[in-house]
């Protein structure tokens, strides 16, 4: 984007309102000069479009499918400084980095990409953003659950399985006359119902007993099953 003044008399009047130069129509150097000026920024309408006109010369925000990525190309520290000021004043904390010449700030939390769009009144772009990031949330929601619910599966078919072992040991060891008679109730339903959940397990018995009670029941097989099996190891060594 360009923007032409062919007047000279008007050219210096833009640039001493933008305080490129001084009252007396001197230039104000390189060295001193700020990106903007804080008098031409003191009110909050002032710094959006501040805000706004920078991210169209020289900022560019990431495609939120894959990822939260907003920077604006600077050209050295001190400007940095003074657009982070800028920033800062909503709210906005932006990061800083070198890349070749340039320095760069940017925002990767896509909270605060929203706030930006937000400050620079961009609504449309606003709204797109937080359409595509509510989707993401939401499948990464999703995939959460269904990743813990399969974890949960592999515990409990894993848990399944080590009770049927230590239940068959001791049933072809010695028989489930080592165990009491409530442990022999609870080894001889678990074997006959292998895909019973504890809840289901302990609801055939008479009385029933809840989770807790099954799963204690059951850890104790368990520990019985060490047991003989320390006992075997050592009677054949």
């Amino acid at each position: 984007m360009e923007v032409r003044i062919v007047n000279q008399k008007e050219c210096k009047r833009f640039c001493k309102a933008m305080k490129y130069m001084d009252e007396n129509g001197n230039w104000i150097s390189e060295d001193v000069k700020p990106l903007i000026h804080t008098k031409l920024i003191v009110q909050n309408c002032c710094k959006r479009a501040f805000i706004r006109g920078l991210f169209l010369a020289a900022g560019s925000v990431t495609d939120p499918e894959y990822g939260y990525h907003f920077e604006i190309v600077l050209g050295n520290k001190r400007e940095t400084e003074e657009v982070t000021a800028v920033l800062s004043a909503f709210g906005v904390y932006a990061k800083t980095a070198k890349r070749k010449k340039n320095t760069i700030i940017y925002v990767k939390e896509g909270s605060q990409i929203v706030d930006l769009l937000n400050i620079m009144e961009a609504h449309v772009a606003l709204m797109k953003f937080e359409n595509v990031r509510i989707l993401k949330d939401m499948r990464n929601t999703i995939n959460r659950q269904v990743n813990c619910e399969a974890a949960n599966i592999n515990k409990t078919v894993s848990a399944a399985a080590r009770q049927l072992e230590d239940i068959y040991y001791i049933r072809d060891e010695l028989g489930f006359g080592v165990l009491s008679e409530n442990l022999a109730k609870i080894a001889e339903l678990r074997l006959e119902h292998d895909d019973a959940s504890l809840k289901e397990l302990g609801e055939m018995l008479d009385p029933p007993i809840g989770k807790s009670g099954v799963n204690h029941r059951l850890r104790k097989i368990s520990e019985t099953a060490d047991v003989l099996r320390r006992q075997h190891e050592e009677e054949n060594q």
